[in-house]
């Protein structure tokens, strides 16, 4: 690994007092050229006395000149930091050089957070560096050899003082962000790499659409893609294009024609309100809805157009059948990159919008989410990093189009990669899902809790033997729940988290890996949190009263900084000013990182009441009226507790209940006596009851915090 082949990020961060420099990761190659980076500087490498190392790193600790150990189970580390002082003198740099450790793909720290704690308690200031390797973490249509072989990031040190591993993670995630930043890809047009993607998986991989169990291979998506977009270009001169279908090979087709016209797809929501949907129309700024049909005479209180405006897919494609002949000859004789120029595909690249989704509204009206062709590329590119899915494997695609992961994970990502995906429009019709994933061996499943309940009620065993991967999002999944799935299905459902402006997988849960000879395990899943950070991404933590940094380990508001992070609201500058600072994106999110870089999500800012000063979250308060009252967390919700003004304390709990008697003022009593036995404390206990015919939730299964206060302002 020639020294010139490998970028360096932040020379200038380099300390010219001694350090210790604690890599992320580190090889025998990347150990010379770390070397090299200290060069005429005295240097000391620091091994564990008990990590196992490769052949080349112990040849280069046996000709080293100055060398020491440690153990992760000293009682008295600061000792050892004194010892180690010595070492500093004269500029001097100790270097840590991680044993071998079986992690995930894609993970910036390869690091036991037990080796990682007894250095920070040297005492010593601390130097991360993040090693991000390209080659090893590409997508299938990145050819490898064209990629660097590493790029080296240098991250803020860490003062002696400040040395903890919190500091540590929070310094070396934002290094290895800029590090994966960098990629040449992320430049790049999404539809010239789902070309790619199309050319280089068309005959072995496929679309099969569970609605009519048709199916249509790659290879021929493409020339109906490229027919269609020309329809398209002369039907609008708009920059957006609406599309309005569920799940399946219409829409897949509607998104990649939009695409390829260079214009941008707008899925609509059509299980919004009408003043929701009319809304996003009217942000979007659109005259064309693409969409089916059966689908307009189905979904009949969708506030359709006139029919001039709609394209509907199953009349357009028969009226092109000579064009889409041209294209099938051209598209197998021009090479992709050839095709991509003709088709002027790589005219929109890199922070162009590539598309416009549409928050749910749950707490207001919905907001437009531009997403850049760089956006969707890196998040594909996190997500297939860290899953590293073999080579033959198949996705069940039932969310919505609409919903960010429906759109990013099932709709592009498969193109990119090369899977097979099977699409059914119905997401809660969980009995015909088991019968798509048991016919086409399908291996991957992502859904929502509320959807896992339906597979649980409804579902063979036997018919989800195939599955090698459970990931669930968009609201919390019960421990109870993920164990009854375990036992019914053998296979554990993992927990992930993600947010629309990030397009959106941002964390989840993995099964953890098997040992490899003489590697430590670092573990890639852990109970009650959402995982670790995809590659490429950083978070840091605010005080949600004073907005000031909080260490990664203690609670907060989360921030994300990335290539998948947005870059603003559509249209709406002061709302993207409120949640974009510098690159960072406020989530509204609260939560902490333990030790191991797991995310724990605890609650939503807009679940936090703010009473005489404190923030009591109302989903840590729901769980205890649940246990006190004997109710079922997961079957149909019940309860849920919102905040209202209070002219005391300025605000107070009102609890949203199904369940009521007579007086509600009495049960209300009861209720503070069981919670204060129980250990919540009185502040936190709700104020007011009022009774509700039915707790409103949207159709992912999360609350509908908007109509929650609309019920409760209409009975104040």
């Amino acid at each position: 690994m020639s020294s010139a082949s490998i970028p360096i990020l932040h020379k200038e961060r380099l300390p010219q007092s001694g350090v210790l420099v604690i890599p992320g990761r580190l090889d025998f190659a990347l150990l010379l050229h770390l070397q090299k980076l200290f060069e005429g500087r005295p240097i000391t490498w620091l091994i564990e006395e008990h990590a196992h190392y490769d052949t080349g790193i112990r040849g280069v600790f046996e000709q080293a000149s100055s060398g020491a150990a440690f153990s992760c189970a000293d009682a008295a580390p600061a000792l050892v930091g004194n010892q180690l002082r010595a070492h500093l003198a004269d500029r001097g740099v100790i270097i840590y050089v991680p044993g071998r450790a079986t992690v995930r793909n894609g993970s910036s720290c390869h690091i036991p957070s037990s080796h990682l704690k007894v250095m920070c308690a040297f005492g010593l200031p601390i130097l991360p560096i993040a090693i991000d390797i390209p080659q090893g973490s590409c997508l299938s249509i990145e050819r490898a050899s064209a990629l660097p072989q590493a790029v080296i990031a240098i991250g803020e040190p860490v003062p002696a003082a400040q040395a903890s591993v919190a500091a540590f993670l929070h310094n070396l995630y934002e290094a290895a962000q800029e590090a994966y930043a960098s990629r040449s890809l992320f430049k790049g047009s999404l539809a010239m790499a789902l070309l790619e993607g199309l050319k280089r998986h068309g005959s072995t991989n496929k679309i099969i659409d569970g609605a009519d169990d048709s199916e249509l291979s790659f290879e021929r998506i493409l020339p109906l893609v490229i027919a269609f977009s020309k329809t398209i270009k002369q039907e609008t001169d708009k920059a957006r294009v609406a599309i309005v279908l569920p799940p399946g090979k219409a829409g897949l087709i509607a998104n990649l024609a939009v695409l390829f016209a260079g214009k941008t797809p707008v899925n609509l929501n059509y299980t919004a309100g009408h003043e929701a949907i009319k809304s996003t129309i009217r942000q979007a700024d659109v005259d064309r809805f693409i969409t089916a049909d059966p689908f307009v005479r189905k979904v009949s209180s969708f506030p359709w157009p006139p029919n001039r405006d709609l394209l509907l897919v199953e009349r357009e494609l028969p009226a092109l059948k000579k064009k889409i002949i041209q294209w099938t000859i051209l598209a197998k004789l021009l090479p992709t990159r050839l095709l991509g120029g003709l088709l002027g595909l790589n005219r929109r690249k890199g922070d162009d919008e590539a598309t416009l989704l549409f928050t749910s509204g749950s707490s207001g009206e919905p907001k437009g989410v531009v997403l850049s062709h760089r956006n969707v590329l890196a998040n594909v590119c996190q997500f297939s990093t860290r899953i590293e899915v073999p080579f033959g494997s198949s996705i069940l695609g039932p969310l919505p189009l609409f919903h960010s992961f429906g759109c990013t994970v099932t709709l592009w990502f498969p193109i990119l990669e090369g899977i097979n995906l099977i699409t059914y429009p119905n997401p809660m019709d969980t009995k015909r899902h088991a019968e798509l994933i048991a016919f086409h061996q399908i291996n991957i499943l992502l859904a929502t809790p509320t959807f896992l309940r339906g597979y649980m009620k409804r579902v063979d065993p036997a018919q989800l033997t195939s599955l090698k991967l459970v990931v669930t999002g968009a609201e919390k999944l019960p421990r109870s729940l993920a164990d009854a799935f375990q036992e019914k299905f053998k296979i554990r459902p993992q927990e992930g988290y993600g947010l629309t402006e990030t397009s959106p997988a941002t964390n989840f849960n993995l099964p953890d890996l098997e040992p490899d000879y003489e590697s430590v395990v670092i573990p890639s899943s852990r109970e009650g949190s959402v995982g670790q950070l995809l590659p490429g991404l950083a978070i840091r933590l605010t005080d949600p009263v004073t907005d000031q940094l909080v260490p990664l380990n203690r609670q907060g508001i989360i921030w994300f900084k990335g290539p998948n992070v947005f870059n603003g609201y559509l249209g709406n500058p002061k709302q993207s000013a409120e949640v974009l600072v510098d690159g960072w994106f406020r989530t509204g999110d609260v939560g902490r990182v333990d030790d191991d870089g797991f995310l724990y999500i605890e609650g939503r800012i807009s679940r936090f009441s703010k009473i005489a000063g404190e923030m009591v979250p109302h989903e840590t308060v729901e769980a205890s009226i649940n246990k006190v009252l004997g109710l079922d967390s997961e079957a149909e919700r019940k309860i849920a507790v919102i905040g209202i003004p209070d002219a005391h304390k300025g605000e107070s709990i009102l609890l949203l209940s199904t369940i009521a008697g007579p007086a509600l003022e009495q049960e209300c009593i009861d209720l503070r006596y069981k919670l204060l036995d129980d250990g919540l404390a009185s502040l936190w206990c709700p104020k007011h009851i009022l009774y509700v015919p039915e707790i409103p939730v949207l159709a992912s299964g999360k609350l509908d915090i908007k109509s929650c206060e609309a019920l409760a302002k209409a009975a104040m």
